[in-house]
Formats: structure tokens, sequence, C-alpha cells
């Protein structure tokens, strides 16, 4: 059965929307999304499951909403696509943890990634951006993080449709898939 990877936002943040996951685990199996599989507290969840991204994230953010009344954004992407962001990363990305930050910026299927690029700054010297099939790559200069202008993605509308995570939940995230 194929894997669908379910990412919230917002969740066991600074004690706020708290989620346990064993919890969560419980009432996605409850709905119907049985076998569910969770990394760190942060809202990484992988499913195997025929529905397509687009249901995981309805009934997710249902549970989320009806199980712990928390309600925020979650983007749902297929296994593969996880796969082929981690395997089309470009060349270099993900290196050098001492010089940069690493983040991929994952999709919801109804937008666009030259949409999503239209509402991504690179601050010159600092940051870079780069395209992939359904994801946006971004890096920046760890000493200089305070000046990207990568935070300047939360105000603008297409943030509601997209969500980010650091490199090494993103390649953990995919090692759950595989698994």
């Amino acid at each position: 059965m194929p894997a669908v990877v379910a990412l919230i936002r917002g969740i066991n943040v600074g004690g706020r929307n708290k989620v346990p996951m064993a919890g969560l685990r419980a009432a996605l199996a409850d709905v119907g999304l049985a076998g569910a599989r969770t990394y760190i507290q942060s809202g990484n969840v992988v499913v195997d499951t025929v529905l397509a991204p687009a249901e995981v994230a309805d009934a997710v953010a249902g549970v989320l909403e009806e199980s712990f009344d928390v309600s925020t954004v979650v983007v749902a992407v297929s296994g593969a696509d996880v796969l082929a962001t981690v395997d089309g990363a470009p060349d270099g990305f993900g290196e050098d943890d001492g010089t940069y930050r690493h983040d991929v910026v994952f999709l919801a299927p109804d937008l666009s990634v030259d949409e999503a690029a239209s509402a991504v700054s690179a601050r010159d010297g600092i940051d870079e951006v780069w395209q992939g099939d359904r994801v946006l790559y971004f890096r920046r200069i760890s000493a200089q993080a305070t000046k990207s202008y990568l935070p300047k993605l939360a105000s603008t509308p297409q943030y509601a449709r997209m969500t980010v995570r650091n490199w090494r939940t993103t390649r953990a995230i995919a090692d759950l898939v595989s698994a």
C-alpha cells in the first residue's frame, strides 16, 4: 500500500497546540488510518493508505480539530514525493551543517512550485533557493540566519498551503516511508 506523509504545522511548539503522538496515532486509527508512524513531536506522520494526499490532509485536520481542539495547516504529500525530494536535492544540499541551515518547503497539492516560488525572497549573500518538482529547497548561512528572508514566507498568502521541514527531518521522514 502506498505511503502518504502528513506534515502538521505548529503543534507542540512552545507549550501550545499540544498533541501527544501516541494519542494522535490512536485517533488516526479510529478514523481508518491505522499503522500511523510519527517522527518527533512536531507533526510528521506517515500512513499507508490508498487515499489521496488531499484526503489524508483533511482526515488528519479533522482528527486534530475533533480530538485535540487544534486547528492548523496540514500538508500531505505522497511518500514517493518525499523520496523524490531527498533524491532530487540540489548538489551539495544538506552538506556543511556548520555553515548552512537547510530547509525544504513542502507544498500542498493545489499550490504550484511557480506560485510558491513567487512568495519566496532570497536575501543576497545569505539565502539560496532552488525549485524542485513539488518543493522548494532553501539554504541560508547559519551565522546570519537572523537576516534570512525565510521567516518572511509566513506573511504571504501562499504560506497557508505549505510547511517547512529542516533537512534532517526530511531525511528521517523518507526513512519512515522506506521502512
